[in-house]
């Protein structure tokens, strides 16, 4: 029970954070709004879990 409710816990943290960063330090950068910056925004969530599943699987496959 512990463990499930420090994940909790850390989970609420990071996205307390992630949003206190994303409405207050976000606007104070000079993102350009092109088509290359959203299709970048869209697809980096995916390539970086693509990235990290692929990179478990190597490491499971090894032990």
């Amino acid at each position: 029970m512990e463990n499930k409710l420090g994940l909790v816990l850390k989970v609420f943290v990071l996205s307390t954070v992630l949003s206190f960063l994303i409405k207050y330090a976000a606007p104070s950068l000079r993102v350009p709004g092109t088509d290359a910056v959203a299709l970048l925004m869209v697809l980096s969530p995916t390539v970086i879990m693509a990235i990290a599943l692929f990179w478990r699987f190597q490491t499971q496959r090894q032990n």
